[in-house]
C-alpha cells in the first residue's frame, strides 16, 4: 500500500522534515483530479466506525475489496504539534496503485530542500518566514456525496 498525504506539514511530521532514516527524500507528487476522485469514490475508511458501517464484518469485507482507504489524521502546525482538525490520508493498493503510477501522476518534484529550509527557519524560531515558504493548501472542493461514506 502507498499513501497520498495531501498536507505538507503532516508529511513533515511523518518524515521528520526529511531526516528520518529511509525518508530523507521528500517528493511532491501531482495527480489528476479525476484520479484522486476515482480513489475517493472507491475508498473505505481504514478503521471500523459504528454508525458509518452497518457492522464490523461488512466493513472488513469492504476493506478487503477496496483499492483505496481513507484515514483522518490530525493536521500539524509548524512545530508539528497536532491541531484540532484532521487531514485526509489516502491509501492505495492493487488497481489504485497501478492507476496512480500509470495514469494519475502528472508531476513529481523533489521538495527535500524546501523541507530542510522550512525546518531550519522553524528551528531558528522564524515562524513568519517559515509560514511564507509553505505550499499553499486549501480544503479540497469535494462534493458531499464523494466523502459521505468517508467521514468518521
Amino acid at each position: 500500500m502507498t499513501w497520498i498525504k495531501p498536507s505538507f506539514l503532516w508529511m513533515m511530521y511523518r518524515c521528520g522534515w526529511g531526516a528520518k532514516a529511509g525518508q530523507e527524500t521528500v517528493l511532491a507528487v501531482e495527480v489528476t483530479r479525476n484520479g484522486f476522485e476515482w480513489a475517493l469514490r472507491h475508498a473505505v475508511l481504514s478503521s471500523y466506525v459504528r454508525g458509518v458501517h452497518p457492522d464490523r464484518a461488512t466493513w472488513q469485507r469492504q476493506v478487503k475489496r477496496a483499492p483505496a482507504r481513507v484515514q483522518w489524521d490530525p493536521e500539524r502546525d509548524l512545530h508539528l504539534r497536532p491541531l484540532a482538525y484532521r487531514s485526509l490520508q489516502l491509501g492505495l493498493c492493487g488497481e489504485a496503485v497501478r492507476r496512480y503510477a500509470d495514469e494519475w501522476t502528472v508531476g513529481i518534484s523533489d521538495v527535500t530542500p524546501l523541507a530542510h529550509e522550512v525546518h531550519a527557519l522553524v528551528s531558528g524560531d522564524d515562524l513568519d518566514a517559515a509560514a511564507r515558504l509553505l505550499p499553499q493548501e486549501h480544503p479540497y472542493p469535494a462534493a458531499d456525496e464523494l466523502l459521505a461514506n468517508l467521514r468518521p
